[in-house]
């Protein structure tokens, strides 16, 4: 049955399929732990298989008209293969951790049914990452998926199905709601589920913490990256064009903004061209504004397109542009009446020359005043003072340093974020985690405490010191 705007049909469509789920879950809950991690396991190589990822790459394009196959690819690849590596070993069922002097033992506990929002730009990997981390937590999962996303996401389910056959685990475990998805099914799935995970547009995240459901939200990207003095300029120009380029800018995690020093901004944007960028001059950045920014809203058009189509759909004419990798625009305003401050999910990277370190932090802190806070910032240099300073007094979750900024920043190989598509932004960007979403936030614990020998302080303990200073 086809969903349709009314409220009360919205709850006849969503009902049963929340009710399969419970049954469902309610078998899941019984499995120990090495049949939970089978299952995780089968509804891991339900992506990561060769043939069912090609498939899966080419419809998310082709549907969607976001990003490119072969990073699609990479993506749906590395993204299940970090995650699966991230949970391996990890405890999920029954006691997880006992702390003998403190009288505690913690148990893992199901949330039940979880609803994931995803979105249209990774229709494959982000619903992959969710339901992995909810099966990881002995629940069932129900996906809400943009409706170009759903073709994606109805051919993964018909994958993890198939896995979930093979070890005779429930197929009700994993579900989605039917095509066409609307809002009022989306929000019915919402307040009938037990725990909503919503990555996306910010409507859809907002949408999750007004449900009456608990819900893990994430924030909206829109990344600036500093380049200062000390600087490898050459490193930082290939890692910002690995981030930038990578699956066409769909990541939220990908720079919108380049904040260079002036005494390398010169040699900084020499090595950018060197990789494959392209400067702007006036003109033709006003051009693609026009473009990219009609009546004053982003031209989805532009999101996520090879750089060919972007200088087409914009009348740019010089010859060497479209065969660029990246296009490059300088600015100085922020704010509203500055649109190419703000995030842009496309292959258009903005440039600001400051003074001094000093200069390209505030001028960081004014962009994310006006879009981006909490969600993450990166920066090439050797000196750690200016790590730390992001770290103590930028409103951002992550900083990272001296990596290629979208690949780093949701997991890799190389450091030790965990594995994600959703970057929550702390109460900075109004959510309630600052942590890459993980399995840990599909878990409920429950706590068993014991009696330990009493800890009473004196006053002197807790007073002592500030009477000696103060008085009393």
């Amino acid at each position: 049955m086809a969903a349709v705007p009314e409220l009360h049909i919205a709850k006849q469509v969503v009902a049963p399929i929340v009710a399969r789920a419970r049954a469902a879950q309610a078998v899941f809950e019984k499995y120990d732990q090495a049949q939970v991690d089978e299952v995780v396991t089968a509804a891991g190589w339900a992506i990561v298989k060769p043939e069912n990822n090609r498939r899966l790459a080419e419809l998310a394009v082709r549907d969607t008209g976001l990003g490119n196959v072969p990073d699609k690819l990479a993506k749906n690849e590395r993204k299940t293969m970090g995650l699966l590596r991230d949970l391996k070993g990890a405890k999920s069922v029954g006691v997880i951790a006992e702390y003998p002097d403190l009288g505690l033992v913690e148990i893992a506990r199901p949330v039940g049914v979880v609803a994931a929002i995803t979105p249209s730009t990774n229709p494959g990997a982000t619903p992959a990452n969710k339901i992995i981390n909810a099966l990881k937590g002995r629940n069932a999962v129900i996906l809400a998926p943009s409706p170009k996303g759903w073709s994606t996401a109805a051919l993964l389910l018909e994958f993890v199905h198939a896995e979930l056959d093979k070890i005779g685990a429930p197929r009700d475990l994993v579900q989605a709601l039917p095509s066409p998805v609307t809002k009022d099914t989306t929000y019915e799935l919402m307040r009938q589920s037990d725990l909503v995970v919503a990555t996306g547009s910010q409507a859809n995240v907002r949408a999750a913490y007004a449900s009456g459901t608990p819900a893990v939200g994430v924030g909206l990207g829109n990344v600036s990256v500093i380049v200062d003095a000390t600087a490898n300029l050459a490193d930082a120009a290939a890692k910002i064009r690995d981030s930038k380029c990578f699956d066409n800018a769909t990541s939220c995690s990908s720079e919108n903004s380049v904040i260079i020093v002036e005494t390398v901004y010169g040699a900084t944007v020499a090595e950018l061209e060197k990789v494959g960028g392209a400067m702007l001059d006036a003109t033709e950045k006003a051009q693609l504004q026009a473009a990219m920014w009609p009546g004053g809203k982003l031209n989805p058009a532009l999101m996520a397109r090879p750089v060919a189509d972007i200088v087409k759909i914009a009348g740019l004419t010089r010859p060497e542009l479209a065969k660029a990798k990246f296009l490059m625009v300088e600015e100085q305003g922020i704010g509203g009446k500055f649109p190419f401050s703000g995030e842009k999910l496309s292959l258009v990277l903005t440039l600001y020359r400051v003074k001094d370190f000093n200069h390209a932090f505030d001028t960081v802190s004014e962009i994310y005043a006006h879009q981006g806070a909490g969600h993450s910032v990166g920066i090439h240099t050797t000196d750690d003072a200016h790590v730390m300073r992001l770290g103590l007094e930028l409103p951002t979750a992550r900083v990272i340093v001296n990596q290629a900024h979208a690949i780093a920043n949701g997991g890799a190989f190389d450091n030790g974020l965990p594995f994600s598509l959703s970057m929550g932004c702390g109460t900075w960007g109004r959510n309630s985690i600052s942590d890459n979403m993980n399995y840990k936030h599909y878990l409920n614990t429950t706590r068993i405490v014991r009696t330990i020998p009493a800890r009473v302080p004196t006053t002197e303990d807790l007073f002592g010191d500030y009477h000696a200073k103060h008085g009393r």
